[in-house]
């Protein structure tokens, strides 16, 4: 039945949207332009009590499945500003579009109602002095909810579209009745349990009352004295310093920046603006970094993070004094000069090795370096991160180590860079709009680049004894970022420090150049909204980057095994794909100077690698790191779980697991997918390979987008795990879903989501974001 609750009419005027969008010196929110304000009922205190209420409801029940780009119908209840800006029928991920579209990008492509709604986005909340509560969007689709709640216990009925390219159903309010008709079971939350009286209640009467919204709380003074150091850093005006400040500005955009052991729990993005330090900021907002801020002077600002935390977004870069003290040492003490800042044209500015050509090259590498995990998080949540075909470049699960900063290859790579610099172009240059002909050009200019390399590469290495691995970073013995693990889940992805799981089927070494071309081909050269030419050039690209850092990888090899170990990993491809590995296009002949025992070197090479990093190896998620001994012999055999049992198993699932003194302990297990070659574009499955797929469990919570979740009690445990050694139908595996899985239609749902949530907060203090649940397993 729906509710009789009575409405209050109340009185809207144009909503605030730029509350958050400009800010006065240091971070302090208020808008730049006069603004009439909305019609609130209650008394200041109530009105806050409101909007602290609704603010929870958002951040506990709606932000799980609405939070960024890829929010269905891309309403983003993260902040006030997206739930005022509202919903839009337009997809942001479409990677069949002709021509670019616009940016909608929240807090940058518009700061008002006319703005968004120019952009076609519409209101879900009332936005006129006649405007009925009761008529709002968001209200009605919170009714439809309770009209149609959910059936709870058992899979999700028949009827709920959750893949990731469905078709998405955005009805404007006049376009509800219809929507409704047609799809009763589909209010919000969709495909999940309802809220609860209090909380409808709550979101209900916050409407009512007229949407009300609080500033935040202000900048506590240690937290303003750092902005105002950081700001005025970035704006010296000496060139050498303007240069500096655009190659930081250009690798900093997409970071959560803190002030390490001042305030960690308040973030900023660094951003142009068209106003100094001391007055509001006013963004310069183009698609990417290196794009012109356009005619007369710019700043660079500290502009303060309000959204919601996000786990596939938030990216946390400490500030500090001992940090401005590295840039300083890095970029400012080296005796180089600059007399002329470089431009912004296209085809300049796409190419970090022609835009900051003055900067020394071993800088910039160890800038990169000593936030690694950061650095290559970039393209593992940034846009480019969210989608199957964008992902299946990379393997389901690789370590990634570095060139030590200090060996002969950076000292001298500048030359090569200078040498080889018209084919170190990336698409890019071609803006939004990539012509799909041009990609045989890219190609062409990569084949010439490796062989270019290999041969500078072979010119210092001389010997043997210069290939090995006093050529590895190894954290200079206390940098943990020199170990990596990258783990895939079919559509997104996780970066973390150290070498997690067993022995993975491929590795990376990653050099400067390598490590700035990714960058720049998927972190500020991509743009999301761009056409289908753009984001193939950038996908296919990527490929040719992947194939040089194994290349680099299996140089450390023995010369005759380093064709048997890329024949292993590109099965199925054609032979000119493999010699991009293996280097018959791009000769590296010189033999490997490590000692190797064995007839399997590429095993052996892994522990080296492992021994190598060892004193800075990051191991809090080895299941041999469990102090509960019952426990980690209870998990062990799930973790040595593989072939095609595994294959039944959703790509990420947290397990929780509940002791008998009521304690909880949380693992994450993933499903690494064995495949014949990731090379090609599309038909995933032709290259899948079940009975090489294999189990690796790690200790807390790892990844955004959870598939599944499970609950075990401690004395439950070995039951759950024999009955994953044993699974061998879907009717098994249901069964066992039916018995520890928390399923979307549980009626505990809500209640473990919030202590899940809590307890990734108390694991992960610092990197924790609230988790996306659009990909949960409908089973």
């Amino acid at each position: 039945m729906r509710s009789k609750r009575s409405f209050t009419r109340a009185g809207f005027a144009a909503l605030l949207l730029s509350s958050s969008c400009t800010q006065l010196p240091f971070g302090t929110n208020e808008p730049l332009h006069e603004q009439a304000p909305p019609a609130l009922l209650g008394t200041p205190a109530e009105q806050a009590d409101q909007w602290q209420n609704a603010k929870q409801i958002f951040e506990r029940r709606c932000v799980v499945c609405h939070g960024c780009y890829d929010s269905p119908c891309q309403l983003a209840f993260s902040s006030f500003e997206g739930i005022a800006r509202g919903a839009n029928k337009a997809h942001v991920y479409d990677g069949a579009r002709l021509l670019a579209s616009d940016p909608t990008r929240l807090h940058v492509d518009a700061h008002d109602t006319a703005g968004w709604r120019a952009k076609g986005f519409f209101p879900v909340l009332p936005e006129d002095n006649h405007g009925d509560p009761a008529q709002a969007l968001l209200v009605r689709m919170l009714e439809l909810k309770r009209e149609s709640p959910l059936p709870l216990g058992g899979a999700l009925p028949e009827g709920f579209d959750l893949g990731l390219n469905r078709v998405q159903k955005c009805p404007k309010p006049e376009e509800f009745r219809g929507f409704a008709k047609k799809h009763p079971s589909w209010g919000m939350p969709y495909a999940l349990p309802g809220l609860d009286d209090a909380e409808h209640s709550a979101l209900v009467s916050w409407v009512g009352t007229g949407a009300p919204h609080q500033p935040p709380v202000p900048l506590a003074p240690a937290v303003l004295e750092g902005v105002a150091r950081w700001e005025g850093f970035f704006n010296q005006t000496d060139l050498k310093s303007q240069l500096m400040a655009r190659y930081l500005y250009e690798h900093l955009f997409l970071a959560s920046l803190y002030f390490e052991g001042v305030d960690e729990q308040t973030f900023f993005r660094v951003v142009r603006s068209r106003t100094p330090p001391g007055q509001p900021i006013d963004e310069i907002a183009t698609r990417r970094p290196f794009e012109s801020p356009g005619p007369g002077k710019f700043y660079y600002r500290l502009w303060r993070r309000l959204d919601v935390r996000l786990a596939k977004t938030h990216m946390p870069y400490p500030l500090s004094d001992a940090r401005l003290a590295l840039y300083r040492q890095l970029f400012l003490e080296p005796a180089y000069e600059v007399t002329q800042l470089p431009g912004y044209e296209p085809k300049t500015a796409a190419n970090p090795f022609l835009t900051f050509s003055a900067l020394p090259v071993q800088s910039r590498y160890r800038f990169m370096l000593e936030e690694a995990q950061f650095t290559i998080s970039g393209f593992i949540k940034g846009p480019v991160c969210r989608g199957q075909v964008a992902l299946d470049v990379i393997r389901d699960r690789f370590w990634i180590a570095f060139v030590d900063p200090d060996s002969p290859v950076v000292a001298h790579e500048a030359q090569l860079f200078e040498r080889e610099m018209p084919d170190l172009t990336l698409p890019a240059e071609e803006g939004s709009n990539g012509l799909l002909i041009n990609w045989r050009r890219y190609a062409r200019r990569q084949v010439r680049f490796l062989t270019a390399k290999s041969q500078f590469i072979s010119d210092l290495a001389t010997s043997p004894a210069l290939v090995t691995l006093a050529q590895v970073w190894d954290g200079d013995g206390k940098n943990p970022n020199a170990a990596l693990t990258v783990m895939r889940h079919f559509d997104s992805a996780s970066v973390v420090k150290g070498f997690v799981g067993g022995e993975p089927k491929t590795g990376w070494v990653v050099g400067f150049g390598l490590l700035e071309r990714i960058h720049y081909l998927l972190v500020a050269g991509f743009d999301v909204f761009g056409n289908v030419g753009h984001q193939l050039h950038s996908r296919l690209y990527m490929d040719y980057l992947r194939m040089e850092a194994e290349h680099n990888f299996v140089s450390f090899l023995p010369r005759a095994r380093r064709r048997v170990v890329v024949d292993a990993w590109y099965r199925g491809t054609k032979a000119v794909t493999r010699d991009q590995v293996y280097g018959k296009l791009a000769p590296f002949d010189q033999e490997t100077g490590i000692p190797y025992r064995t007839r399997t070197p590429e095993h052996e090479l892994f522990a080296l690698l492992s021994d190598h990093v060892a004193p800075v190896l990051t191991r809090k998620y080895g299941l041999g790191e469990e102090p509960d001994e019952r426990l980690r012999k209870a998990l062990t055999p799930l973790a040595l779980l593989g072939g095609e049992r595994a294959t039944r198993l959703p790509e990420s699932s947290f397990i929780e697991v509940r002791g008998r003194d009521g304690s909880s302990k949380y693992f994450t297990m993933m499903r690494d997918s064995g495949h014949s070659n990731v090379s090609l574009l599309f038909h995933e499955e032709k290259q899948r390979r079940p009975k090489e797929d294999q189990v690796t469990l790690l200790r807390g919570l790892v990844g955004a987008y959870p598939n599944a979740l499970w609950r075990v009690s401690e004395a439950d445990l070995e039951t759950f795990v024999a009955a994953l050694q044993t699974l061998d139908s879907d009717r098994e595996y249901d069964a066992l879903r039916a018995r520890f899985g928390v399923r979307r239609t549980d009626p505990n749902f809500w209640a473990y989501s919030d202590a899940l949530h809590a307890a990734y907060r108390e694991l992960e203090p610092l990197e924790a974001g609230v988790l996306d649940f659009n990909r949960l397993d409908p089973r």
